[in-house]
């Protein structure tokens, strides 16, 4: 892939390696533009984030990347913000940056892709769960804060399958990711994870493809070494689906790129 908007740093205390390395493995990958997209800070769940006060040190870093690598890479800034009513906050919803990555991570409060709480799908209805969690990614879309929906299936993380049909389930929310004009990052973290694929799924991609919703891509590297992996099969896949162009951003104006 050329293009790979979603990667972090160790601001979010939970990735490692330097912003140099990452940069240097997506050269060494052929990525053309890459974007950093660090956890925004927020005031919840603080440990697996970056503080309000350090949002100036990211900026400048990023930029002073950019800056450094301009002759061999774009590098992009951005934010992954969670759609959280009630704790979003305007210093990163107004930030300067190329784009805002906008996250579900948590169903009424319950960090449901943290394996700490894994436990609490056993009292739980799968249907109930997967429906309550594209009800959020439709509110996402719908409050137009955002440019990419971020990994947009997420809740598969653990495999925990619905009975329903997918597509259905997702239905009402892809038609608010259309009618916002975000895009859908086709995110290959899910490679790493129980259920052993990129987000989303196959299924769910025809049907983006259906709706001409674009897409983009994403590493959503938390080392250096995740930059770049599972490339091939991604791309094969989205030339199957007949796809043919990606966006990028910058300064939060969406442009199409070919591939």
């Amino acid at each position: 892939m050329i293009v790979d908007l979603h990667n972090h740093t160790k601001l979010c205390n939970h990735a490692e390696g330097e912003i140099a390395q990452y940069i240097d493995k997506a050269i060494e990958c052929n990525i053309q533009y890459f974007g950093f997209s660090e956890h925004a800070a927020m005031n919840f769940d603080e440990k697996y984030r970056m503080r309000f006060d350090q949002m100036r040190e990211y900026e400048q870093n990023i930029l002073e990347a950019k800056e450094h690598y301009k002759d061999k890479i774009e590098i992009l800034l951005g934010y992954e913000v969670d759609y959280l009513r009630g704790y979003m906050d305007e210093r990163v919803l107004n930030a300067k940056v190329d784009y805002l990555i906008g996250s579900v991570h948590f169903i009424n409060e319950w960090g449901f892709d943290n394996p700490e709480f894994i436990k609490d799908y056993e009292n739980q209805d799968i249907d109930e769960i997967w429906q309550k969690y594209f009800n959020a990614i439709e509110e996402m879309a719908k409050s137009k804060l955002f440019d990419i929906v971020g990994h947009l299936d997420l809740i598969k993380i653990f495999k925990f399958m619905p009975k329903g049909n997918i597509v259905d389930i997702a239905k009402n929310a892809l038609l608010a990711i259309k009618e916002s004009g975000m895009s859908v990052e086709i995110n290959v973290a899910g490679f790493r994870k129980p259920i052993a694929e990129a987000y989303p799924s196959p299924e769910l991609l025809k049907e983006i493809k259906r709706l001409d919703i674009p897409i983009t891509f994403a590493s959503d590297a938390h080392k250096p070494e995740q930059v770049g992996l599972f490339s091939d099969e991604t791309m094969k896949m989205v030339k199957e689906l007949g796809f043919s162009e990606c966006v990028i951003y910058r300064k939060r104006k969406k442009e199409f790129i070919k591939f």
